[in-house]
């Protein structure tokens, strides 16, 4: 990597910072939203931790943390903020069907949205909300299954899985429930979404909301079966562009 896409890279990951640290009401809504499924002394794995927001309010809510990020940077930017927290365990590892390595492909300009997802990336192409969504670089990085993790670390209570459009990939072989988790799904890539549903369903899980964006609120009042669920998915309009399903089992 050159100099300019190492700059890119830092760029990317201030403004990352910015907008993940920056607004103090986000802050408190997230903690008021995850109070539903994390408690002091849980322990939570956030697969794609990212820059580390959600790994943030489980600590605040005091759990501890299993943070699960493959790029880098972005490692580097978690040992920095998480580093010298006892309660947070960095794993550098991407998260799949199988342990090996896979080839992460970068968005320099929006580290968040780096992927290991051909089909995102094809999908991107002509969706008018991710028009300026470049992936130009790529890194081979090693990979584990959720259930390596729980062999690790432990049985979570929650859940937590953003990795861009790898979301089944990385459900395909959680093969034990945990109390509740949360799965991020995209419009340009609905049947991502249905094949977690179905996976989820196939591990018991029962009771689904949906939140969008960055709303940290519900878009239902009470908890969906998976068939409501995947209508709403299927029916929701494309600038809705993104957010996530989060599942309960009963």
């Amino acid at each position: 990597m050159n100099l300019h896409e190492s700059w890119r890279i830092i760029r990317g990951v201030a403004r990352s910072l910015r907008i993940y640290y920056g607004d103090e009401a986000r802050r408190d809504a997230m903690d008021a939203f995850y109070r539903e499924f994390v408690r002091s002394g849980d322990l939570v794995f956030d697969i794609g931790a990212h820059v580390g927001d959600r790994t943030a309010c489980f600590r605040r809510l005091g759990a501890r943390v299993i943070a699960v990020e493959p790029q880098p940077a972005l490692v580097r930017t978690l040992k920095w903020m998480y580093g010298r927290d006892r309660n947070v365990v960095i794993e550098p590892v991407a998260v799949c069907r199988r342990t090996g390595t896979l080839e992460l492909k970068l968005n320099l300009d929006n580290p968040t949205v780096s992927t290991a997802s051909a089909a995102l990336i094809a999908a991107a192409r002509n969706a008018a909300a991710w028009q300026r969504q470049v992936w130009i670089a790529s890194v081979h990085v090693p990979a584990i299954t959720i259930d390596d993790l729980i062999a690790r670390h432990g049985r979570p209570r929650f859940i937590k899985i953003d990795v861009e459009g790898y979301e089944a990939e990385a459900l395909g072989r959680l093969t034990q429930s945990v109390d509740a988790l949360s799965f991020e799904f995209t419009t340009i890539q609905r049947d991502v979404a249905l094949a977690c549903l179905q996976r989820c369903t196939a591990l018991g899980y029962r009771r689904f909301k949906a939140a969008l964006g960055e709303s940290q609120r519900y878009e239902h009042d009470q908890w969906q079966g998976v068939g409501a669920m995947g209508e709403w998915i299927t029916t929701l309009p494309d600038d809705a562009n993104s957010g996530d399903i989060y599942a309960r089992l009963g």
